[in-house]
């Protein structure tokens, strides 16, 4: 029950500057660190909670000691559920190889990439989801992401749009490993 959610909070997260397949020349003009993302999200034109919203949720009807195990197991996957957004460690590697590649299933086309933007089209089908995206980055510490998708699941459509805006942190991850650690 958790892996899945803890995966849609990465796949959902990760989405937020999706490279796939990209080289040091293309990786996103962002430093390595400690990163802390806040997301809003819409659905069919409804507020939303996002992905660490639900799991902060969801972590309120666990035993101290379940929700502690949880949020070792978070930490050790790079990321930390916190009140003001949730907080990534990405690594150099991770920004020059597109560490995002393939999450999900997803194949995605950028239109434009340069110094303060990206412009990217996105296809999962296996999480049903179809969108376009783009980021601006007002700087190698700031950006913020504004997506507009499908996802469909059960034969129903959702329309949803999101925006992420992330604020680098620190060089320094402390004990957050990166997504891409091998433990």
């Amino acid at each position: 029950m958790f892996r899945s959610a803890v995966g849609l909070l990465m796949t959902t997260c990760a989405l937020a500057l999706a490279a796939p397949g990209t080289s040091a020349q293309s990786a996103p003009p962002m430093k390595s660190g400690l990163w802390q993302i806040r997301m809003e999200r819409e659905e069919n034109g409804q507020r939303m909670p996002g992905g660490a919203e639900r799991m902060r949720e969801r972590m309120k009807t666990m035993t101290p000691e379940k929700r502690q195990q949880f949020e070792e197991m978070m930490k050790k996957q790079g990321v930390v559920l916190g009140e003001d957004g949730t907080k990534f460690c990405y690594s150099q590697r991770m920004l020059e190889r597109g560490a995002w590649a393939d999450q999900g299933g997803c194949k995605t086309d950028f239109t434009n990439r340069s110094s303060t933007s990206w412009k990217w089209h996105s296809s999962c089908p296996a999480l049903g989801y179809e969108g376009d995206a783009e980021a601006h980055f007002s700087d190698s510490g700031n950006f913020v992401v504004k997506s507009t998708g499908v996802t469909t699941s059960a034969g129903t459509s959702h329309t949803s749009t999101s925006t992420r805006t992330g604020t680098w942190l620190s060089a320094d991850c402390g004990d957050v490993k990166p997504m891409d650690a091998k433990p």
